[in-house]
């Protein structure tokens, strides 16, 4: 009945009822295209991803945008198609007037309530994937943004090696490939951000906190990385570069920093007591006296 109309003719109608499979086939084979990797349109603008954890938020990611692109397509079909297929015909006609649709009305509350249950039960499941520890991750790098840049340490042959930078000589985290690498993150003065566009991951990086977070590269190459919290007024300069190479590039890395004095020391290098406490305000209120004396 809400379709019909004894003045309307079947050419319309027949033209409709086919170009609706049309439509809905066009836009599912391009939402479906959405789910390959190989271009950064297909990933709906996520960068190549490079990490086991990273594939599942590539995949929620690309998820989310076939539902809010399907969900748009048929919300817009039925706001431009139902007044031009329900308009009037001539000026003697009255279109259909239908004063409500039960079956439609609970479709449009019940639908909705479902797509914001998977998105949430979804959003849950890839999280809990992407903060997963393994007890025996297979590399620790110990991590310290300060300002302005960060501090790469690596335990090796029961010593600590690391490597550090500036803003002209922006420093580089090597990891082995193919291995679960453990970040501990430590900050000794503000809230920075470490993040890896490739990994699809980032964590903030708190004074007094030791947040941490795994991956597990799977592709050998070089990648940039950058703070993504607004430290301060050289936050600009906190880059720092990834590269993933084989286990045995790394052990020879390793070896040859263990080479050198400046880049080995007997613990981690965290820069200063507050990496691992927080500020009291006994504390904070003696420093702001002192400096006043």
């Amino acid at each position: 009945m809400g379709w019909w109309h004894p003045e309307r003719t079947r050419l319309p109608q027949r033209r409709l009822r086919r170009a609706i499979p049309l439509a809905g086939f066009v836009v599912l084979a391009s939402a479906l295209t959405g789910c390959s990797t190989d271009t950064q349109w297909e990933r709906f603008g996520m960068p190549e991803i490079t990490t086991v954890q990273g594939e599942h938020i590539l995949h929620l990611w690309q998820g989310a945008w076939i539902a809010a692109l399907v969900t748009g397509v048929i919300t817009w079909a039925l706001i431009i198609g139902v007044p031009i297929w329900f308009r009037r015909r001539s000026d003697d006609e009255v279109p259909v007037q239908t004063r409500y649709n039960l079956p439609i009305e609970i479709f449009y509350t019940i639908f909705p309530v479902i797509m914001v249950i998977a998105f949430f039960s979804q959003t849950v499941r890839v999280q809990n994937v992407a903060l997963e520890h393994v007890e025996d991750p297979d590399v620790v790098v110990t991590v310290v943004g300060q300002k302005w840049q960060w501090t790469f340490n690596y335990p090796h042959d029961g010593e600590n090696v690391f490597v550090s930078g500036t803003g002209d000589d922006i420093p580089q985290l090597v990891i082995p490939v193919d291995k679960t690498i453990e970040f501990e993150l430590y900050s000794p003065d503000v809230i920075h951000n470490f993040g890896i566009p490739a990994f699809a991951m980032r964590m903030d990086v708190v004074p007094g906190n030791n947040n941490s977070y795994q991956v597990t590269p799977t592709e050998i190459g070089v990648y940039d990385g950058k703070c993504y919290e607004l430290c301060g007024a050289y936050h600009s300069r906190m880059l720092f570069t990834v590269a993933v190479v084989s286990e045995a590039d790394y052990e020879a890395y390793l070896d040859d920093l263990a080479a050198s004095e400046d880049t080995s020391s007997d613990e981690p290098i965290k820069g200063g007591k507050y990496a691992e406490e927080l500020i009291t305000t006994g504390e904070h209120d003696d420093e702001h006296e002192g400096g006043h004396e």
